[in-house]
Formats: structure tokens, C-alpha cells, sequence
């Protein structure tokens, strides 16, 4: 099929998927969406679940990284239900926004969360127009870019692109990926939305990827850039400086966590090692603070016939100074979690939601923030 028409009939498709999508609320009058009484739910069956003690003693908070500011983490309103896997959030004129993801049973959900810290409620958003995980977003101004994803659990990549228009609270068609995958990371630099790594078909597979896409929100157009060294997905990764950092990161599954530092100069199209992860892990949120890069939460281990085996989720929160390429520790999340929606807004990290244990069977509607006060 032409280009141009692949791409306007994938808009049309998602028009008409949508209708219903699209609610009749402006940003300033999204509907409140109550946050959930149960901190947690099992993904089969999507029913309230307690955690039980081995379960807890997945959780893992050491840090090798010299002790910064300790820091203090502070409980804020919980998601509306229990979720994970959202491939992290965005924030926006002042509100972060958590797309896709785990809940309710199902892993192809189109929710679209929306946090008002002012307020410390959450608000019901134009869901997705069509349900995915693992859907890499990023915030341009009064937009938001929703990128690929998968719609079969952690498997089975598409290449659906939308952009959200805050104001009016809809969602419309871009053009599609070049590629399909899913669990990419995106980064606006330079007026221009970068898509990197991530993991695609087969989906028996799964391969990680090095792909590194370039829109043009302009021109509507996808251009190649230089490849991610060491194929990788569920990294880290923020733009500063001109700059972008993927950090941590997979090669195919959480057993094979990395911590990895790699920096993009956009200016040579090259990429440079930097002092790496103190904790290698995969899924874990990472947003820019105060200058510097804090890490927080991630999973590792292994899952043998569905058991899982030396099984970790993260609570460190290691933050990097860019100036002096150094890693410090701080005070660990209070609940750690993996494939979280982190966010700054104002002087705080807001993070929501997630993974409770290895894998994706149970979701978190846990919301905390951290500053360093």
C-alpha cells in the first residue's frame, strides 16, 4: 500500500474505532476518577489480591552507589485501579498522564489517567484508541505522543501512533512506526520525537531492538538516526542538555537486566558510554530533578515454569549528575514496584501504580511522591 494512504487509512480507522473515545469534556472539565480502594489486584481474574510474605520478600531497596540527601517519599491518591506496565507516563501543563497498560484482568487496556497534583486527584482522560501495554509516550507542549505498544501480554508489537491534544482532550492518528514494537522508549530533543530500543516480532521471539526512529511532527514523517549500541528495551531515558540518555534496560527478558549508560549527540548522530546503573535493572522510571537523573524501582530475576526464582522488584532511587557522570543512593520507594508512571512536576517525583512482583501478575494502584525537600 502507498505510504500516503496506509497512513490515512490508519487514520480513518482510528477515527471510527474512537467515536466513542472521545469524550465530549475539555481538559478543564475532565470527569474525576475516584482512586481505588484495593492498593493491589491479580491480573488473572482482576480481583483484589493481599500480597502475601514471599511475595514482600521480593522486594529489595540496597544500593551499591555512595549515600546522597536521604530525601523523603510521601503517599498521594491512588490510580483509579490497579495497574502496570504502562511504559511510564509523561507530564503535561502541570499534570501527569498514564496510558495503557495491565488492569481489570486484561493487558490491552486503552485507560488514560490523568494526576492533578494541586488537587491530588485523578481525572479520567480520552482513553487510548485502541488498547495496548508497553506504549512509550512523551509530552510537546500541549501534546502528547503515544507510540506503538503491545496488545498481547508483554508480546505481539504494533506500529499505532496517536498524539493527544490536551485542550480538547482527543486523540487522533499520525503516521504509523516504521516498525512495530513495543516497550521503546520516547524523548522529545530538538523539536523532533526520538524512538529507541524497544522489542518486536516475532512475537515467539520477542527480540530487543536498537531501532532509533526520528518523527517530525512537521512534515508527519519517520527518518532513521544511529542505532542504540546493545539492543535493548524497558530502559531508562530522558533528554537534557541537547542530549539523550538511555540508561538500564533488558536484552529480551529481566533476566538479562543491564546497567548500561549510553548518551546520544544528536549533533555527530553518535552515542557515548557514561558511568553506569549502580543497580542494572529493567522497568524502572527515570525523570529528570533538580538537574540530575533519578532512577527509581525495576525488576530482575528469573521465571522457571511460571515460579519465580531469585525474583526482584526495586525500591533503590539512584539519581546521576551529568556534569560530573556520577551516580549517589537515596531514600529507597517505600513500595517498590516495576513498569511504573514516573513524573516531575513542580518539586516532586510522582510515582504511580506498577508491578508488585516479577512479571506482570500482579498490579499496584500504589501513588507516592519524593522530594528532596
Amino acid at each position: 500500500m502507498h505510504r500516503r494512504s496506509f497512513v490515512l487509512a490508519t487514520a480513518a480507522c482510528a477515527a471510527a474505532g474512537a467515536a466513542r473515545a472521545q469524550h465530549a469534556a475539555t481538559h478543564d472539565t475532565l470527569p474525576p476518577a475516584p482512586s481505588s480502594k484495593e492498593p493491589y489486584a491479580r491480573l488473572q481474574g482482576g480481583v483484589p489480591h493481599h500480597m502475601t510474605p514471599e511475595q514482600e520478600a521480593q522486594r529489595v531497596t540496597d544500593s551499591p552507589a555512595p549515600a546522597g540527601p536521604a530525601g523523603r517519599w510521601e503517599p498521594r491518591a491512588a490510580l483509579p485501579i490497579p495497574r502496570s506496565e504502562m511504559a511510564w507516563a509523561t507530564a503535561a501543563q502541570g499534570r501527569m498522564h498514564v496510558v495503557g497498560g495491565y488492569g481489570e484482568g486484561a493487558v490491552n487496556r486503552d485507560y488514560h489517567h490523568i494526576y492533578d497534583p494541586k488537587a491530588d486527584r485523578w481525572l479520567d482522560g480520552a482513553p487510548l484508541p485502541r488498547g495496548a501495554n508497553h506504549v512509550a509516550v512523551a509530552a510537546d507542549g500541549d501534546r502528547i505522543y503515544a507510540l506503538g505498544g503491545f496488545v498481547e501480554q508483554n508480546r505481539r508489537s504494533d506500529t499505532n501512533a496517536y498524539v493527544y491534544e490536551i485542550a480538547a482532550n482527543r486523540w487522533s492518528a499520525i503516521a504509523p512506526l516504521p516498525r512495530p514494537r513495543g516497550a521503546a522508549a520516547a524523548v522529545m530533543q530538538g523539536g523532533v520525537l526520538h524512538l529507541i530500543g524497544g522489542a518486536s516480532e516475532p512475537a515467539a521471539e520477542r527480540a530487543s531492538v536498537g531501532w532509533h526512529e526520528v518523527y517530525d511532527p512537521k512534515a508527519d514523517r519517520w527518518s532513521s538516526a544511529k542505532p542504540l549500541p546493545g539492543a535493548r528495551d524497558h530502559v531508562g531515558c530522558v533528554a537534557h542538555g541537547g542530549q539523550i540518555h538511555v540508561i538500564g534496560g533488558r536484552f529480551n527478558t529481566f533476566e538479562y537486566n543491564t546497567d548500561l549508560h549510553h548518551v546520544y549527540l544528536p549533533a555527530r548522530d553518535t552515542w557515548e558510554l557514561r558511568a553506569p546503573l549502580p543497580t542494572a535493572r529493567s522497568g524502572h522510571g527515570l525523570v529528570v530533578y533538580r538537574g540530575r537523573f533519578f532512577a527509581m524501582g525495576g525488576e530482575g530475576g528469573f521465571l522457571v515454569g511460571g515460579v519465580p526464582r531469585q525474583a526482584r522488584v526495586f525500591g533503590q532511587m539512584e539519581s546521576y549528575d551529568p556534569v560530573a557522570d556520577s551516580w549517589q543512593r537515596h531514600a529507597p520507594m517505600p513500595t517498590p514496584r516495576h513498569a511504573v508512571g514516573a513524573a516531575v512536576i513542580g518539586d516532586w517525583i510522582y510515582v504511580a501504580g506498577g508491578g508488585a512482583v516479577l512479571g506482570g501478575a500482579v498490579q499496584s494502584a500504589v501513588h507516592e511522591a519524593f522530594t528532596l525537600g
